[in-house]
């Protein structure tokens, strides 16, 4: 049995608190809000983000800093753009060698770092891992079948998690390749807005079918010139993830992607999702990464120009789909 402490009482880490606890780990899950803590406390569900999904009776539930104190594993479930400022609020209060695990998908903006990165910058004594891969709090909540990865930079580290969090129906692989886990992670979300943008206007499934392995082929150059292994983006944290983000209505990112295809403007698309939209939070870091290390990535550009500068979806899509032919093996063209 582990002690852990889950940050953040999103969908996400709700139902990664209740696997824990079904685990027979001692779990305790904190809170940001004092009210939203005590209602969790009083339905013992969390109705606003993981509605019918019972939270354990066992699972300790706060709003205080020190709950990660003696803690040997620490899960962030906290929104890529709130990583850096949670993890500066608990790194004194985090042991040496604690395992703190990112569950997040996305790219610090600005420094452009992987969510891991910055989390060793702010809680240097710590082991920083990651677990990703095609997996909708929604689906592991009612404990349906899923397998996903823990990485760390160290095998033992990623076998820690592999221990903690495998169960009958959440099966877990180990991977050392972090930033190959990570940009499959944080990018598919920018893929899968696309794919709702070209749901929303009415295209079928071989536009889909195509913007998916043109997706996944950005994502690997990139990934692969930032020094990642190949294999990554062909295991569950690459073309695992993107399937699942792209095609199901579990996805945020599809799901805003689709509205803003209908013709709905991005705030508009954001405040109907009513949940944090990772591809939009991490699109310019994306297209800011494909120009740092001279990738081409002409989706990610074309996305970025539909959010950020008002070009209409479907000249995106005739943009995309006129561009100079080249060859679909060269992947750095």
């Amino acid at each position: 049995m582990k002690k852990v402490t889950v940050l953040s009482t999103g969908s996400w880490g709700t139902a990664l608190a209740c696997l824990l606890s079904k685990n027979s780990h001692d779990v305790t899950l904190w809170s940001f809000l004092q009210r939203e803590a005590d209602a969790l406390i009083r339905d013992r569900e969390n109705k606003e983000f993981l509605p019918g999904v019972k939270i354990p009776e066992n699972i300790k539930i706060t709003t205080d800093l020190n709950c990660v104190k003696g803690a040997e594993i620490v899960v962030f479930a906290v929104p890529s753009k709130f990583v850096r400022d949670r993890a500066k609020d608990f790194a004194p209060y985090i042991d040496e060698n604690t395992i703190v695990v990112n569950v997040a998908k996305g790219l610090e903006d600005g420094s452009l770092k992987r969510l891991s990165q910055v989390i060793k910058e702010e809680i240097p004594q710590c082991r920083p891992a990651v677990l990703s891969g095609p997996s909708h709090a929604e689906e592991v909540g009612r404990e349906i079948p899923t397998a996903v990865v823990a990485a760390a930079e160290d095998i033992e580290t990623a076998k820690i998690l592999q221990d903690a969090f495998t169960s009958p129906t959440f099966r877990v692989y180990v991977n050392t390749d972090l930033i190959g886990v990570e940009i499959g992670g944080a990018l598919k979300n920018l893929i899968a807005l696309a794919a709702g943008v070209c749901d929303g206007i009415g295209f079928g499934d071989n536009t889909k079918a195509a913007l998916m392995t043109r997706g996944l082929a950005e994502i690997s150059r990139l990934g692969i010139k930032m020094g990642a292994n190949p294999d990554t983006f062909a295991g569950l944290t690459g073309v695992g993830d993107l399937i699942v983000t792209c095609t199901s209505m579990h996805s945020r990112n599809r799901r805003a992607g689709i509205l803003i295809g209908q013709g709905k403007s991005l705030k508009e698309a954001l405040e109907e999702v009513h949940m944090v939209v990772e591809g939009v939070t991490n699109a310019k870091a994306a297209y800011e990464l494909s120009k740092k290390y001279n990738v081409s990535m002409p989706i990610t550009e074309e996305i970025n120009n539909v959010l950020f500068k008002g070009e209409d979806p479907k000249t995106a899509v005739v943009t995309l789909m006129t561009r100079d032919k080249t060859h679909e093996i060269d992947k750095f063209r």
